[in-house]
């Protein structure tokens, strides 16, 4: 989704003629999380090293508390969610191989097909239900037989949350268990992993036992400034480490953003209870609104998608309060986090309402 907010730079929307209104409430994305005060002293505090030759203690550290708390061997600190998803496919597959995904995964959709590009490994798109779900005879049917014909399917790549819904575990268990049937790796795409955990008060080691490779974002409701960590066995974490390096993910004195990365891994798991809640309430105070649509059973965790044929003139009433949304024709995606607390969230309601009570 583009952003639908006007630019700061005059010259870039020379038409507009009223000040343009700073963003004090932006629900375009968990992505835009700002630092605590408390994570900005202990980022500037950090002891730092060179990680690429292995001697930062807060990035060995951080690599250390993910893999422990995610139940795995190991852990690799990178930039990015779609390096660590991208260094996870290309160790786990060669050239001329496939990955199998949902047709509406972060993987598929929103990392520029790098798998393909860069890595020659096929995706193979399975089709998804409104709550990203596929069951286990598309994943049966799509592992290709031993013919030169067609790839080796090597792979299977799952996501949790899907667009903020949750993966039924018991269904994440079957499926892992039919790809090892077949002999496939299983890597999970964990950026909203810790929303999955809270929202069902499982341990995040539970949710991902029996799988791979899993990717989880530092930067996104855990509100670290960036960073993802990919954790998985001793061997195919050093594989994706070789990787990383490759593609230019290598770093340096990382040490003060991977001081934020276990932050975040400390002390900001709990609250994301808070970000669910306060998405129920948007939820309920939304409902029955005259022109509003939004299918309730898919507000699950922190997100919520709306549709409305004025939501581009909603986006430019709420934008003149501060308040950023992302449109895509008649639909937007409004995404709650650590930087919106009650009051802000009643700001956001008293909007809403306000709009469509005038319309």
């Amino acid at each position: 989704m583009a952003s639908h907010y006007p630019s700061l730079d005059p010259s870039i929307n020379p038409s507009t003629t009223s000040p343009v209104v700073p963003i004090t409430i932006d629900l375009r994305s968990d992505t835009v999380t700002r630092p605590s005060q408390a994570m900005r002293q202990v980022m500037a505090a950090a002891q730092v090293g060179d990680d690429v030759y292995g001697d930062d203690p807060n990035v060995n550290a951080l690599e250390h508390e993910a893999a422990e708390l995610l139940g795995k061997q190991a852990g690799l600190f990178l930039p990015s969610g779609t390096m660590s998803n991208l260094a996870s496919v290309l160790a786990h597959c060669q050239r001329g191989e496939e990955a199998l995904v949902g047709e509406q995964y972060h993987i598929h959709c929103d990392e520029a097909a790098g798998v393909t590009v860069l890595g020659s490994v096929a995706m193979h798109a399975l089709t998804t239900d409104l709550y990203g779900r596929f069951d286990l005879e598309q994943l049966s049917v799509a592992v290709k037989p031993n013919d030169y014909h067609q790839p080796i399917t090597r792979l299977l790549c799952l996501e949790n949350t899907v667009s903020g819904c949750i993966q039924e575990q018991s269904h994440i268990d079957a499926l892992v268990e039919r790809a090892q049937y077949h002999g496939l790796s299983t890597h999970m795409d964990g950026a909203r992993l810790m929303n999955a955990a809270v929202a069902q008060n499982l341990p995040p080691a539970r949710l991902v036992q029996s799988i791979d490779t899993v990717s989880v974002c530092l930067s996104k409701g855990l509100g670290a400034p960036l960073g993802s960590v990919l954790v998985g066995s001793q061997v195919i974490v050093e594989r994706a480490r070789r990787l990383r390096k490759m593609l230019g993910g290598g770093m340096r004195q990382a040490g003060i953003i991977a001081a934020a990365g276990r932050y975040a891994l400390q002390h900001n798991l709990d609250r994301l209870v808070q970000d669910h809640r306060r998405t129920q309430e948007l939820a309920s105070a939304l409902e029955g609104i005259k022109g509003l649509h939004f299918d309730r059973s898919r507000v699950q965790t922190n997100m919520l998608f709306l549709q409305s044929i004025q939501m581009s003139a909603l986006a430019d009433h709420l934008a003149l309060q501060g308040i950023a949304l992302t449109v895509t024709g008649h639909n937007t995606r409004v995404v709650l986090h650590m930087d919106i607390d009650d009051e802000a969230l009643k700001q956001i309601i008293a909007s809403i309402q306000g709009f469509f009570n005038a319309h």
